[in-house]
């Protein structure tokens, strides 16, 4: 979803549900001086300003989306083994030229997210991968964070690490060819949230915006509610609420520059093991009022909603190609039939008639990481 033009301070006290209060501000406090002098915070992002929006724009282009490969070299080697191939780096390297030179795809891929291997790898022809994608009009993506660890202090929580060293590896990556950015940090609902959780989260989102919008990198913005567990739909959309809250809160702090930003929501559904199940028509009604209640009004609405997915895009093409050459264009196809299919989607003229079951089936997988 393409980011807003400007800020309005949301409610950042915490609520009951998670226990404490963790952002109460003391009377005489610095925040209360600078109210009460009417100071006004600069909103900036350097040189890249300008950059940063038109990227911004490019990839919420209408009918299309994000293609994410930012799978980590373990996580690509499960994909491999499902097909019976080694988690070797010719066999990944063979498996993303698929991908990133399929023919056309950028009619409905705006941008593709990489890890930090394939950012720097070439087809075997020698032609980088990020060129493939630009001649393609598809802007190259990175992700950025070093993966999830325990939270200490938390109720068995995680925390995104990744911050160290980040302003010099995305100068790198901007020099790279990267144009966008992702991190990827999770809220849990079954385990809690807890307060400190939904703080760490929404800081270390907002500080990653900021280093990745002063190197010239348009940052993904996504605190992702876990799926897992057995809530009702409404439970979902309170903590989504918390903590999309804290997150502006957050973002405005660090001088983030919003229409330079992606905004990556999680749909608001039940518990993925919640006895009732929602239709489409009640998730697209929690949502978009989690969004209406939490983007800044100013935002332009409305908002341009795509797609960015990984599996979603990838599973069929996988199957396809079994690592054998003579499938490759049948996998490639397979790669534009979904990306199309997604396409139309987003242009509100999906139609699922015709689609196999094979399309048709959930990938939500309990405790997933990658």
């Amino acid at each position: 979803m393409a980011a807003c033009a400007s800020f309005v301070k949301l409610n950042a006290s915490s609520s009951n549900w998670i226990g404490q209060q963790s952002f109460a501000q003391p009377r005489g406090s610095s925040s209360s001086r600078l109210t009460r002098s009417r100071v006004a915070l600069p909103i900036r992002a350097g040189a890249y300003t300008d950059e940063l929006v038109k990227t911004a724009k490019t990839i919420a282009s209408p009918g299309r989306g994000i293609l994410a490969i930012d799978e980590s070299n373990a996580t690509c080697g499960k994909r491999l083994a499902s097909i019976g191939l080694d988690n070797t780096e010719v066999n990944r390297q063979a498996y993303r030229q698929l991908l990133l030179t399929t023919p056309g795809l950028g009619e409905y891929i705006s941008g593709s997210i990489l890890f930090e291997e394939t950012l720097y790898q070439s087809t075997t022809d020698g032609k980088k991968f990020v060129d493939c994608l630009k001649d393609e009009n598809i802007v190259p993506g990175i992700k950025v964070d070093k993966g999830l660890v325990p939270l200490p202090g938390s109720n068995t929580e995680s925390w995104c690490q990744g911050l160290d060293g980040l302003a010099s590896r995305s100068a790198e990556y901007y020099k790279q060819g990267a144009r966008f950015a992702k991190w990827r940090t999770v809220v849990s609902i079954p385990c809690g949230p807890s307060a400190l959780a939904v703080k760490e989260a929404a800081w270390g989102l907002a500080r990653y915006a900021a280093i990745s919008q002063d190197n010239g990198l348009v940052p993904i913005v996504e605190p992702e509610i876990l799926l897992d567990g057995d809530h009702p739909i409404e439970r979902t959309l309170e903590v989504a609420e918390k903590v999309w809250s804290e997150v502006f809160f957050y973002l405005a702090q660090n001088n983030v520059v919003f229409e330079g930003i992606l905004l990556k929501p999680s749909m608001v559904t039940p518990g993925a093991e919640h006895k009732n199940k929602a239709d489409p028509e009640t998730i697209a009604k929690y949502t978009l009022t989690m969004l209406k209640r939490r983007v800044p009004p100013a935002s332009p609405n409305p908002w341009h909603v795509s797609f960015s997915y990984a599996r979603a895009l990838q599973n069929s093409v996988l199957k396809t190609w079994q690592g054998r050459p003579e499938n490759v264009t049948a996998a490639q196809t397979s790669l534009l039939i979904r990306a199309k299919a997604n396409s139309l989607a987003q242009l509100g003229r999906y139609s699922a008639e015709g689609e196999s079951e094979e399309a048709k089936k959930g990938m939500f997988v309990k405790g997933y990481t990658y």
